[in-house]
Parts: structure tokens; sequence; C-alpha cells
């Protein structure tokens, strides 16, 4: 532009001279006008994000009641500022055991206040809320990061800072937007991507008897391909995670095992499909890491063989309703692990990783969960395809 200029004007003095001022004016506001972009999108990013943590806070508010009081909304509020310090971890020693009190106090005060709102529910239902109100909070934490930097880039006119924020926002929005979905599946007690190793569980379990060994932790003992398989998994239907690898633990102190075999949901890469199986070696336990850590102490101890299945979906999908190809995928997990038992030797411990919101503790609970699924994925479909002609129709006017 300033090229053209200086060409019309035919390079003389008066040329230089805009050009000059031109290049002034465009080193002292340019970064001016660049932050003021940015920050318009920035203030968009987070006020959408906002808006999130308020559908998620109504998406709970609404399962305890229809029309909550004003007392009901403020414990809620005031619950979605719940946090949780980590423990001095400087000397590792005995820092499993300093996360695992401080997990356990969570859960129990998350458990506390569920039945504190929401007295009448049964103990399923206010599993679900549990597991809702954890991804309100998630939903309320990120909303609030965001807003701290989009006010501090603001005060400070950090052109750099906002450069770094906007860069991260396309991740931020779709972790944001599987959180609200998650939320909401979680609430309503719907089977979620990370719910396959629980699947897979019930599917061996079949219609036997599963015994409470810990709190949220069943364990069915049953003969598959002539071999004795402890099934390891969360209870359900509720939306739980359970003490995996403590009650594997204790079944190792008490039984001869020759081999551990965990089935979980893993991320994938992008461009790998979701629903792709992979076999391998170790404990598929993600999380903070305690049941993982119980496991593998035990089974280095003992020498005890750690074979793995995982389901691959990306993070998004995880948190979300579970996809069709998880779906798809969880018989010929099944399969898998029946053929693994069948070549193994002695009594074999086999756990379901994953929530098991939605999933009940047999196979008929499972073949149930899965037509939920399905109800689920079409009422989705659905509102997407809405969502899309409401979007169109605001573009185009028709």
């Amino acid at each position: 532009m300033v090229s053209m200029i200086l060409f019309q004007l035919g390079g003389d003095i008066w040329g230089n001279i805009i050009w000059f001022i031109l290049f002034i004016a465009f080193a002292l506001f340019y970064p001016r006008i660049m932050i003021s972009q940015i920050l318009f999108k920035l203030e968009q990013s987070a006020s959408m994000l906002e808006n999130f943590t308020v559908k998620g806070k109504k998406i709970v508010l609404k399962k305890i009641a229809q029309k909550p009081s004003k007392e009901l909304t403020d414990a809620i509020n005031n619950f979605l500022e719940f946090f949780v310090i980590e423990p001095v971890n400087l000397d590792p020693f005995g820092i499993v055991k300093k996360i695992e009190h401080i997990v356990n106090l969570q859960e129990k005060r998350f458990k506390e206040f569920s039945r504190q709102v929401a007295p009448k529910m049964n103990s399923e239902e206010q599993a679900n809320l549990v597991m809702g109100l954890s991804g309100a909070i998630s939903l309320n934490q990120v909303a609030k990061i965001v807003r701290h930097y989009v006010e501090l880039i603001k005060k400070t006119k950090n052109l750099q800072l906002a450069m770094v924020l906007q860069m991260q926002l396309p991740m931020i929005e779709r972790i944001s937007k599987a959180l609200l979905r998650g939320t909401e599946a979680l609430t309503n007690g719907w089977p979620i991507g990370d719910g396959a190793g629980p699947l897979v569980a019930s599917y061996l379990i079949g219609d036997t008897r599963a015994n409470e060994l810990e709190e949220d932790t069943l364990v069915a003992r049953k003969k598959i391909k002539g071999k004795t398989v402890f099934i390891v998994r969360a209870k359900g239907p509720g939306g739980r995670l359970g003490k995996l690898g403590l009650v594997v633990d204790n079944i190792i102190k008490k039984e001869k095992i020759s081999k551990i075999i965990t089935v979980d949901a893993a991320a994938k890469l992008e461009g790998e499909k979701t629903g792709s199986i992979a076999e391998g070696i170790g404990v598929a336990i993600g999380g903070i890491g305690v049941d993982r850590a119980y496991i593998e102490n035990i089974s280095v101890k003992k020498e005890i063989p750690l074979d793995t299945y995982v389901i691959k979906m990306s993070q998004e999908e995880a948190i979300q309703p579970m996809p069709k190809e998880v779906v798809e995928a969880v018989p010929k997990v099944v399969k898998l692990v029946e053929d693994n038992v069948k070549n193994s030797r002695g009594k074999i411990v086999m756990v379901g990783v994953g929530n098991c919101s939605g999933i009940g503790n047999t196979e008929e609970d499972a073949k149930k969960a899965e037509k939920t699924i399905k109800d689920v994925l079409k009422m989705m479909n659905k509102r997407s395809n809405e969502e899309k002609k409401s979007r169109w129709a605001w573009l185009t006017g028709y």
C-alpha cells in the first residue's frame, strides 16, 4: 500500500515524507490494532466458555429439581469452586499413600454433598450426580482460567501473551464442548466412551453373581475357557470408578494369580480410527496413578505378567456419550480376552477399567446399555442437525 502511494506521488520529497509518516504510524499503532483484534476473539471465547459453565450448572440443577430453590442454586454455585490441593512431593517416599488419602477425602466430600442436595435420589442417581458435578467443576475451572488471562491481557496489553492464548483456544474450546456434553451424559447416567472397559467386563461376567469386595468395586469369580477368572470392575450403573487397584491387590494376596489382564479406553492419535484395538503389556489405568501403583507393586513382587487391551478414541470421545465405533469394538475385545485366558495357565484377574456410568454389572445390563447408547446417539445427531439448520438460517435469513 505504501509503495502504491509512493509510486503515484512520483517518488518526490512529499512521497518520502508520506512514506515516513505511514511507517511511524504503522510501527506505533499496528501492535495496538493487532491486540485489539485478538482481544475481541478472546472475549468472545471467554464468554462462550462461561456460558458453557452456566449450561452445565443448569443440567445438574435440573436433575435435582425441576424448580430449584435459591438455597439449592447457591449451594451448587459454591460447590463449583471446590478444589483439591495436591500433597507435597519433595520427598517421593509415600507419595502414593498421600495421594490416595486426598482422593478418598475428595470422593467422600462429593458423596456427602450429593446426599445433602438430593436426599430423595437413590444411590445410583447420586453417583451420577457426583460425576455430573465433577464435569461442571471442570467447566467452571476452564472458564475461570481463560477469563483470568483475558483480563490480564487487557490490563497489560501484552501481545505475546495474547497470541499464546489465541493459539491454545481451538483446543480449549474443543475440550470445553466435550466437557459440557460429558456433564450432560454423566448427570443423566448415559454410557460414555471411557466406559468401554466396564462394558467388556459386564459381557464377561454374564449372569454370574458379583460381590462388592471394596467400596463401589465388584468382583465376579467365573470359569472362562476352563480357567478361573476374577473379573473386577466398578459398581454400576451409577457413575463410579471404583478401587480397582486395592481390590486386585487383595485378590492376589489371597489367591495364586498367574496373569493380570486390563481393558481400558486409550487416547488415539489424530489419524487413527475411533474404535481401533491395540494390545500391549502393562497396566492400562489412567487417572492420578493410585490404582496403577497398587497393581504394579504387587505384580512386581509376585512376578505376575501384565497384559492389556485398549479401545482407542479421542480425549473428547472418552468423556462424551460412547461412540458407535467403540460399542462395535467391545465384542472383539471380549473375544481377545477369552482367547488370552484360553492360552493361559492358572487363575487370572481381568480388570475392566473406566467410568461405569449407565453400564450395569451383567451381560443383560450391558445389552440395555447398548440400547441406551443408540438412543442417545440418535438424539445427539438430531440435536446437531437442528443446530446446523438454525445456524444456516441465521446466516442466510431463510
